[in-house]
Formats: C-alpha cells, structure tokens, sequence
C-alpha cells in the first residue's frame, strides 16, 4: 500500500488541475501520470470527506466546497511558501513563488522589463507574470499583487496608488489633414471617435490647464476594449482618440500622432497596486511592492 501524500501535496495538486482545467494538464505541467494526479484529487476529497470537483468525459468543474476550498489553499500554500523563505533564506536572500496580475499595455511595455530585473537581481524567485485589464477575483486567482489601472473592486485588499495616468486627445496627421485641425473643444465636437471601452463613451470631460472643465460629445465611431488596436484605429486615421501619453509618446515624438488640443487633458487614470493586508506578506513580496513603486516613476506620461 502506498504511503499517504502530505497533505500540501494534495493541496498543490489541487490548485493546479484548478488552474489547469484538467486533470490531464495537470499531470503534464506536474510530470506525472494522469492516474496519479487522479488518486491525489480522490485521497484528499477522502480526507475532506466531500466532493470537490464533478467530473465528467470532457469537463471537470469545482463544486462549491471546491471553489471555497480553492481559495483557502492557495492562502496556505502561500503561508507554507513564506515559512520556508523565512526558515531557509539567508538576511539578504529571498526565495519563493510571487504571482502579480498586472495590466496588459504597461505590463508588457514598461512593468514587465521592472520585473525582471527584479528577478535578475533575485534569482531565486520564481516569478509568475499575468496580464488582464478586467476585474479579477484575487482570492480566486491566487496572486499576490495586482496592478490595476482605474479602480480595484475589493474592499478586502490593500490598495496603494501608484501614480496617475496622463491623457490626450490624439488624431493622426492624415486624419487631420482631412478634417483640419481642431482650434478648439466645440471645433472637434464633430470629429469622429475612435474610443476605449469603458473609459471613453458618450462624453469625455477635458480639463484645461486654468482648471476649467468642458464637455466633448463627438461621434463614436468605433469602440474596442483592446489599446493596442485602439491606437492603430487612431495612426490610421479613423478618428480622434483619448490616448495615455506613456502609451504614444514615440508616437507624437515621430509626429505620427497630434496632440489636437495641448492645453486640455481628458481626467487622468489612477494605477492602483492591491495586496492583502500586512500579516500575509512575505518578504519577497514587499521588495517586490517597494520596486514597482521606486520604478514607475521613471515612466513618461505618469504622474506620481
């Protein structure tokens, strides 16, 4: 009879065929074989005396006791993670896991070059960087940090501002050779819209360098909940765009991207860091924390 895994084991195996979505990818990403990581799922329900996941011939979805289960392991795999940093790293050397969820654009233009020399500098770290604009559910996810441009709906996380996020109203010089260029707010009222999904609807307040606010209503031409696509939308001319400038600041360098109207700004963006409170953090994750927040304001266009 084979020896009964830890029960930390179990728990990892869990998360994983979790994350995995199969029993299947688990084994692969685990190295071991599928009936393997079958028996570990079935000896800790064993242990649990409950159900944690139904499966079937090709799908498999976590219960409601395996969904709160979820939750409260990754927490202690987590704690697990931060003993033995604790017990086996020297003062001046940190090891471990760390997840940070961060947001498309900026981290894969600018914070994922700041993460990795964060791991250079720390090589024995494994460091697991995702990127998502949406709202995630952080227990669920089971990272340790998430970045966040605009607001973080979590009242249960710490959440430290980063800096904000400087806008302009952009068009493209063959757009505004078309269409001229724009003298003032009520001259680009009927100017084409090009917009990002959900900052830019309707209506975008603009902020004049005085302090005073005014009202632009164009038409939207097209939406999209992607920058990337946004800002080639834009350099092809179909229309204005509100643009953060770290994002297109090549761009108006280059003179392919205007800034129609230079004295006013559309209202900025916060970057939001969230975590959980103090007593969850480990050591890696706090230099992690102080990094980003030492780094970004070497970043162009925000504001700290």
């Amino acid at each position: 009879m084979s020896k009964p895994l830890d029960r930390i084991t179990l728990l990892e195996t869990f998360v994983r065929i979790a994350d995995s979505g199969s029993i299947s990818a688990a084994a692969k990403e685990l190295d071991l074989s599928q009936p393997s990581v079958s028996r570990q799922l079935a000896e800790l329900e064993d242990r649990l005396s409950t159900q944690l996941m139904r499966r079937t011939t090709h799908s498999l979805a976590l219960t409601e006791t395996g969904k709160e289960l979820l939750a409260d392991a990754r927490q202690l795999i987590s704690r697990w993670d931060d003993l033995e940093e604790k017990h086996l790293s020297s003062k001046n050397e940190i090891r471990g896991k760390l997840k940070i969820v961060a947001p498309i654009a900026l981290g894969q233009l600018y914070l994922a070059k700041i993460a990795w020399q964060f791991q250079l500098e720390h090589p024995l770290v494994s460091l697991s960087w995702q990127l998502e604009d949406d709202q995630i559910r952080f227990s669920e996810v089971g990272c340790d940090c998430w970045i966040k441009v605009g607001p973080v709906s979590d009242d249960t996380l710490v959440v430290r501002e980063l800096g904000k996020v400087e806008r302009l109203l952009v068009a493209s010089h063959q757009f505004i050779k078309t269409n001229g260029m724009p003298r003032n707010i009520n001259a680009a009222q009927n100017l084409s819209l090009v917009g990002f999904d959900p900052f830019e609807g309707g209506a975008i307040p603009l902020i004049h360098k005085n302090g005073q606010t005014n009202m632009l209503k164009p038409p939207l031409k097209l939406s999209t909940n992607n920058i990337f696509a946004l800002k080639e939308a834009a350099i092809m001319g179909l229309g204005i765009a509100v643009m953060p400038k770290w994002f297109i600041e090549e761009e108006i360098k280059q003179g392919i991207l205007l800034d129609i109207l230079p004295k006013w700004r559309a209202p900025s963006l916060t970057i939001n860091l969230a975590y959980l409170a103090g007593k969850h953090q480990s050591k890696k994750l706090r230099i992690f924390l102080d990094t980003i927040q030492q780094e970004i304001r070497n970043i162009s266009g925000i504001i700290v």
